[in-house]
């Protein structure tokens, strides 16, 4: 299984001007969710719009991703009510991230096609990561929208990473990310690290 490839592939033969990289294991919310991705992938500024991704029980499983927070990169709000406004609302307001989670991701084909797409390298995790920074790289936004809500079951297809062959697999990834990404994986411009000072 090489999620990275498979996107590839997938982005070759599409036709369309858009890409939409949809999980099989997300469910969506709210009817208008696609129609509220579009709103900002076709801003000029914009490479890539991810959405909130709730887990069964309403928490948060994704609202945007904060580099350097719990290793290489976590999911801002995570486990958190997703009514709850939290932190100067910016659980439920639409704003920029340095990533988003590709199990609910719209990128413009011309943008993914200029990256080379996904790194095959990174076959299961942080694919997304480094796609999002790729696209930064490009002086373009990665924009994260509250007003595109899906369930995401999150590994309910492949399971977890909990194999020494996974963990394993997930450790070489996460070296991968770092020889090509380095000291930016430490510091996010959208996250403020007096937020997460343990003093």
């Amino acid at each position: 299984f090489n999620f990275s490839k498979i996107n590839n592939w997938a982005a070759k033969k599409a036709k369309g001007n858009i890409l939409l990289f949809l999980n099989n294991d997300t469910a969506v919310i709210n009817k208008d969710w696609l129609a509220n991705m579009v709103e900002h992938i076709q801003r000029k500024e914009v490479g890539a719009v991810g959405a909130k991704l709730l887990y069964a029980n309403d928490l948060i499983q994704h609202a945007g991703v904060i580099l350097g927070v719990g290793g290489v990169a976590n999911h801002a709000f995570s486990n958190f009510d997703s009514s709850d406004n939290f932190y100067y609302g910016n659980l439920n307001v639409v704003r920029n991230y340095t990533a988003c989670s590709a199990a609910c991701l719209m990128v413009k084909k011309s943008v993914y096609s200029s990256i080379n797409g996904m790194d095959e390298n990174l076959k299961i995790a942080f694919n997304d990561i480094d796609l999002c920074m790729k696209i930064r790289n490009l002086g373009l936004l990665v924009t994260y929208t509250p007003y595109a809500q899906l369930y995401h079951y999150e590994s309910k297809t492949r399971g977890y990473d909990l194999s020494l062959e996974k963990k394993t697999r997930l450790k070489l990834e996460e070296e991968i990310l770092f020889k090509k990404w380095g000291g930016q994986l430490k510091n996010d411009p959208y996250y403020n690290r007096n937020l997460n000072d343990k003093k």
